[in-house]
């Protein structure tokens, strides 16, 4: 939206520049070609209120913060072209005698338009000025947004590295379970084995009390 107010304001500084050339060129004038030349810089004047008028709405619909540098340029512009009428109507009047017209020229006319020369330097300062602080508040602006996109991402790998715990933490349960079952088949087969060990030593002890018992039996009788 600054965008349109800034292609206002581009059309005024032409028409206000147009018009303040025009005032001087319509000093030297008189009679009819005065009167034309004053219809062409009352409508030009007209245009430069319209569009005065489109800029006020346009700053008062931005942010508080981009408004106000706005509506003081604005105050700006509204003081040149009050300068500009008041030196239409000089010209106009003036002119009803030469000495008039000439002392306008010479002195009213001058202080006027170096009046308006001096509006006009004050315009483009604060303007500079102003531009300034919209590229400040646009390079803010951004940064924030970048500051923004590094946060979402940080959050983003936090979520990712979380799930990640999650998983491992998955995995290390599965490996105590695993390890659980293999502590308890392992105990099954020491005491099987155990168990073995105790049914071989019988068969063995049982096996050595029939040698003997057939060795007795033999050398006996």
């Amino acid at each position: 939206m600054a965008d349109v107010f800034e292609g206002y304001e581009r059309q005024y500084c032409e028409i206000s520049a147009s018009l303040a050339r025009k005032c001087t060129a319509a000093s030297a004038l008189q009679g009819e070609k005065l009167k034309q030349k004053a219809s062409e810089i009352k409508s030009g004047i007209d245009g430069a209120e319209a569009l005065i008028k489109k800029m006020d709405l346009e700053a008062r619909n931005q942010q508080p913060s981009v408004r106000a540098g706005l509506l003081a340029k604005l105050r700006e512009y509204k003081s040149d072209l009050n300068n500009l009428k008041g030196t239409l109507k000089r010209v106009t009047t003036g002119n009803a005698q030469q000495g008039s017209r000439e002392e306008l020229l010479e002195s009213g006319m001058a202080e006027t338009l170096g009046v308006s020369a001096d509006q006009k330097s004050r315009l483009l300062r604060i303007t500079e000025k102003q531009n300034k602080t919209t590229d400040r508040i646009r390079d803010s602006h951004r940064t924030m947004l970048e500051t923004e996109d590094l946060g979402v991402s940080l959050l983003q790998d936090l979520h990712q590295q979380r799930e990640r715990l999650i998983h491992a933490h998955g995995t290390l349960d599965n490996v105590d379970d695993n390890i659980g079952k293999s502590r308890r088949i392992m105990g099954a087969m020491v005491r099987r084995m155990d168990r073995n060990k105790w049914i071989i030593g019988f068969i063995i002890a049982l096996l050595v009390l029939v040698i003997l018992v057939i060795l007795y039996f033999k050398f006996v009788h």
